[in-house]
């Protein structure tokens, strides 16, 4: 057979069609290669990486297989395939420099984003850069020259549609591979790293398309007048501050400790061994609960759905909701106006703010969404010296995180407003190994459950070690503290074998107890205040930021917030599930079935009075929760101007270059600067955090479990 026999198959459409999906497949590879950093953690996930550029190349491609004309077909495909190689390279370069893919809102501003590159934009590129357009050059030089022959025959449309339906048909399967491999990931959206690498950069900029297509739909139809109804709402919903505590830690530093995945169950737990010997799982935590520098809540619930994690950060940060569908971080947060937390105090009391997570800043679209929210500086993964060894999928462990951190903040600017997102307390649970295992597991059947508590108990050290820091560097007593749980660490499918720890009967666990354990931690350590105690009032995470403005003396009645201060004699405790359910002081509504909290029994036959209360609180929390849908969904805030805040540009903010900045700001300020760093003489403070592991800490319990295993 001769070279050119070998050939002619590329002669054919069919031929030619079939060399571009492998040329497009081959290039998207590169990029997945040496381009996108797509943490993969099984075989599954490296095998849809291969898969998922195939359906929509293919699909996309077909286009042209119905053109039946020979030049308009030839060049319909080379088209669609120069626009495929454009958006690949676009994302490849983009992702270089921020390390995120390319939505239509950045499209649409693409002339923001290449102002914001300036110079450096030539820096991106690198020398195998060619390899996504040789291929394109060669093919238009020999179509152009006939070393590529146009086919003549076109292909019959029933052999087209049979390549649109087989492209439908792969991609049903490569979604069902994700879905398996990640539940709801097209509903809850997590990053637009995990939708690229299960269904490829195509499917991810159509899927971004829908939802920009969708946001702006409804932002186009929202007005004031739906702002001034949401006013007058809030303006009756307003809890007056606590007179006693109004004020009380004013101009103090707020630290954030994001306690992941934990449940208010582990307060106060000891989990017993195989030898009926009694742990307790977080000593330090629990110390914090019972001193009387802290205002702990004993009732308190999250309120997430989807969104999760963004969800709560959500709540705390703006006293708003998540979305009913999908994560406001994901689909809102990179366009609505917000009066958030950071913003507030920054413009009211001069505050600096900044948030720590040892994971990718794309995650739950944070990135973007805190440039929104207000926040001067964000320091993700990129900025920590993350390895195999001391991380997991969700990023860095709770102890290097923490070390790893204070040398960033021991150079912000006080009073400073700060979060720390902790995470080695969350699914699958499994990660601690080395050093750090030895906490006894408890003996159920799931194995899920088993491993929770002792990588909270690693989250309880961590904190910890955080906190003799924070007094070493003289950070404590000028601080207020805050420690809360994100949402359930054990979802309600596994809650039937936790009954048996919980002191439960499996076989009458109910959905009235599904709901009780829906607390979680919420704790505001003042240190120096004498006046902390347990308090029992019902609340919720969306109480959260008007109980901590008011603490800091900050009078919230004109910001648009829909929670009330936890500390106010106006506290109302009704507490609004996302779905609709709630939970007060004296019943639970919860999967539409009305519990009695005191005897935990279902209420078949509520007296009418009972009924009057229960539709009341029915529509007090529909009131609730559609308020924060109009706000959010029809970024309403954009129309709100009472608060007096100026309005935030998110172009003025950049988290590439963070240590740069507050360096820099503590020369220009000298002797002003009110750093950790500058209060110690220029000094750093980082050798002050001191970390131990989990076998340095219990040698005795340690060496007598290995002699155990040794027998």
């Amino acid at each position: 057979m001769t070279k050119k026999n070998y050939f002619s198959w590329v002669n054919k459409r069919l031929g030619f069609f079939t060399l571009l999906i492998v040329l497009m497949w081959l290039k998207n590879m590169l990029a997945y290669t040496l381009d996108f950093h797509l943490s993969l953690e099984n075989a599954l996930q490296h095998f849809i990486l291969i898969i998922n550029p195939i359906a929509t190349t293919l699909l996309l491609l077909s286009v042209g297989l119905y053109v039946r004309r020979k030049k308009p077909a030839y060049i319909t495909m080379m088209v669609i395939y120069f626009i495929m190689t454009t958006l690949l390279f676009s994302n490849a370069v983009y992702y270089r420099e921020f390390t995120d893919f390319i939505t239509i809102n950045t499209m649409l501003g693409a002339g923001k984003v290449a102002s914001g590159l300036g110079e450096s934009a030539i820096k991106l590129f690198r020398p195998y850069d060619i390899l996504y357009w040789i291929d394109f050059i060669l093919l238009v030089f020999a179509l152009a020259t006939k070393r590529i022959k146009m086919d003549e025959t076109p292909v019959r449309a029933r052999m087209a549609f049979a390549f649109t339906t087989l492209s439908v048909m792969i991609f049903s399967g490569n979604l069902f591979l994700a879905e398996s491999d990640r539940p709801e990931l097209l509903t809850r959206t997590f990053s637009r790293d995990y939708l690229v690498k299960y269904l490829g950069i195509n499917a991810f900029t159509a899927y971004d398309g829908v939802q920009t297509y969708k946001t702006t739909q409804v932002r186009a139809q929202a007005s004031a007048t739906d702002m001034d109804e949401v006013a007058e709402y809030v303006k009756g919903h307003y809890a007056k501050p606590n007179d006693q505590y109004f004020g009380l830690a004013k101009g103090r530093n707020v630290i954030y400790i994001h306690l992941e995945s934990t449940q208010q169950f582990l307060i106060d737990y000891k989990l017993k061994d195989e030898n009926g010997v009694e742990h307790e799982v977080m000593p330090f935590i629990n110390s914090l609960y019972h001193s009387n520098s802290t205002f702990s809540f004993s009732n308190f619930f999250h309120q997430v759905k989807a969104g999760k994690t963004s969800d709560s950060e959500t709540l705390f940060e703006n006293s708003l909701f998540g979305l009913n569908q999908g994560a406001l971080f994901t689909q809102l947060g990179g366009k609505n106006t917000f009066e958030a937390a950071p913003n507030i105090l920054k413009q009211t009391q001069g505050y600096t703010s900044a948030v720590f997570h040892g994971n990718s800043g794309t995650f739950w679209n944070r990135n973007e969404t805190y440039k929104h929210l207000g926040y001067d500086y964000f320091f993700d993964a990129s900025y920590y010296n993350v390895t195999e060894d001391n991380s997991f999928q969700y990023g860095l462990n709770d102890k290097p995180f923490f070390q790893q951190s204070v040398k960033y903040l021991e150079h912000l600017q006080q009073p400073f407003y700060t979060k720390f997102i902790a995470v080695s307390n969350h699914y699958p649970y499994s990660q601690l190994s080395g050093d750090e295992t030895g906490f006894p597991l408890a003996q159920t059947k799931d194995e899920t459950i088993n491993s929770y508590f002792s990588t909270a108990n690693y989250m309880d050290t961590a904190v910890h070690e955080f906190f003799d820091y924070l007094k070493q560097s003289g950070l404590y007593d000028n601080s207020i503290i805050i420690l809360y749980g994100d949402h359930y660490g054990i979802s309600n499918a596994r809650n039937k074998e936790l009954a048996q720890l919980l002191g439960k009967d499996r076989d009458t666990w109910s959905n009235f107890d599904n709901a009780q354990v829906q607390r979680v931690p919420y704790m505001i350590h003042i240190p120096g205040m004498t006046q902390g105690k347990i308090i029992d009032t019902y609340g919720g995470q969306v109480d959260a930021l008007p109980t901590l403005l008011h603490l800091l003396g900050v009078d919230t009645q004109n910001y648009i917030q829909l929670g009330q201060d936890l500390l106010s004699p106006d506290h109302k405790q009704l507490v609004a599930f996302r779905d609709g359910d709630f939970v007060t002081p004296n019943y639970t509504y919860y999967g539409g079935v009305l519990y009695d909290n005191k005897t935990g029994e279902e209420i078949t036959e509520p007296s009418e009075e009972l009924k009057k209360q229960i539709d009341a609180d029915k529509d007090a929390v529909s009131d609730q929760l559609a308020t924060s849908d109009k706000i959010n969904n029809g970024d309403l805030l954009r129309f709100y101007t009472k608060s007096g805040l100026k309005a935030i540009n998110p172009d003025d903010y950049n988290y590439l270059k963070n240590t740069d900045r507050i360096e820099k700001i503590e020369k220009e300020l000298g002797d002003k600067s009110t750093s950790v760093y500058s209060k110690h003489n220029h000094t750093s403070t980082t050798d002050k955090y001191q970390t131990k592991s989990y076998q340095e800490l219990h040698p005795k319990e340690t060496s007598s479990s290995s002699s155990n295993e040794n027998k």
